[in-house]
């Protein structure tokens, strides 16, 4: 049972967990409606109000910008844990459900290409990737000509079949079936729809009772 928060003022706290909350609520709702869903309906379901969204993201682009923030988050975690030579498969594993999962968002920021290029989120990705894709080389895992260019383009090959097919139930089909053309190692694995988005916490986030600056 979800316990609602008291509504006094909690300050920092109740920042944080309204800002989880509406990270939550973007990623259920961009994957169910695409990126054009109303960000009233993420505050909505959030449980907070429209100012509070606006103070933690005053666009679009910044809702996007957080959840890619959290998916290299995740993912540098993940690459610093898996230190031995097969850890780049569920590396590359992960990378691929983030990237059918934040579909709508990647939507978002290739409207805003010249913007993003300065945020560092390219850099990041290839910096991660790096390590364990050599570690995967020399220990005869993946092809020895695979480059992070290449894993680069084959997440960019399988964003456009994401977003080309038609039946949104065969998407994640489609992309395996298009990533199992060019190397069978490298394709989604087969096991069932990608991750559901955390719920967050079980008490519902304190609405609009933020400290100002």
């Amino acid at each position: 049972m979800t316990t609602r928060l008291s509504a006094t003022n909690r300050g920092p706290a109740a920042a944080a967990d309204n800002r989880a909350a509406l990270l939550v609520a973007a990623r259920r709702l961009f994957a169910e409606q695409g990126y054009r869903v109303p960000l009233s309906a993420i505050a909505r379901q959030a449980g907070v109000g429209q100012g509070s969204l606006y103070r933690h993201f005053p666009r679009r682009l910044d809702l996007a910008l957080a959840v890619f923030d959290d998916n290299l988050t995740e993912l540098e975690a993940l690459a610093s844990r898996e230190r031995e030579p097969c850890g780049f498969h569920p590396l590359w594993q992960r990378l691929l459900e983030l990237t059918v999962g934040s579909t709508a968002f990647i939507e978002v920021v290739l409207d805003a290409r010249e913007e993003v290029a300065g945020t560092g989120l390219h850099e990041r990705l290839r910096r991660l990737l790096a390590d364990p894709l050599a570690r995967a080389h020399a220990a005869g895992e993946v092809d020895a000509g695979l480059t992070v260019d290449d894993l680069a383009l084959l997440l960019r090959m399988a964003h456009g079949v994401l977003i080309s097919e038609p039946d949104p139930a065969e998407a994640r089909a489609a992309v395996r079936r298009a990533l199992e053309l060019v190397d069978p190692t490298l394709t989604l694995t087969d096991t069932g729809p990608a991750s559901e988005p955390a719920t967050g916490p079980a008490t519902e986030p304190a609405t609009d009772t933020e400290d100002h600056p």
